[in-house]
């Protein structure tokens, strides 16, 4: 099963202004769908049931607390003359929480032999595209600054991943609540 470890965008104000910021922003791409978005803290891959069933003792063991995140900025990878992905990002104290919650994370499934293809950067995916669309620079640097809203991070998810024509249909394997 092709599987990840996510924290989930809920706030439903958070999620208002990112359906309101795909609709206004007049691109060739698909736009993620609200129920989907969330920040990848680790991309596992292709796992057994018995490496899942591992992969669920490590993360339960993981100890973080509830923080918050402004989610806010707008970027393309792998550039906005060439994108494949837009994003959003966070403010610079809730990106480095993040970042530590996904070192917890690494660090917590590095012995089962699963380890990150690439740092950790802070961001949700809203858009992905398949075509060639050409330089969206000016249309990001317009709304570069944009602020989508506050989400309070209390929990972690191993999620699976089932790809589709249609997309990926995303289903929680289990979840890890914050310590108060």
């Amino acid at each position: 099963m092709r599987t990840f470890v996510a924290v989930e965008i809920s706030n439903s104000d958070v999620i208002n202004s990112v359906k309101k910021f795909q609709n206004n922003l007049k691109i060739n791409a698909k736009p993620i769908v609200p129920e989907q978005l969330h920040f990848t803290l680790q991309f596992l891959g292709d796992i057994s049931e018995d490496v899942k069933e591992k992969v669920s003792e490590a993360i339960q063991a993981i100890k973080f607390s509830e923080f918050s995140i402004n989610l806010r900025g707008i970027g393309a990878f792998p550039r906005p003359n060439f994108p494949r992905v837009i994003w959003i990002g966070t403010d610079e104290q809730g990106g480095k929480n993040l970042v530590e919650l996904a070192k917890k994370v690494e660090n917590a499934l590095k012995p089962l032999g699963l380890i990150s293809d690439k740092p950790f950067k802070p961001h949700i995916t809203i858009f992905r595209i398949k075509k060639k669309i050409g330089d969206i620079t000016k249309e990001l640097n317009e709304q570069k600054n944009m602020d989508f809203g506050i989400q309070k991070i209390s929990s972690i998810k191993l999620k699976k991943s089932e790809l589709t024509t249609s997309g990926p249909i995303y289903s929680d394997i289990m979840e890890v609540i914050a310590k108060k």
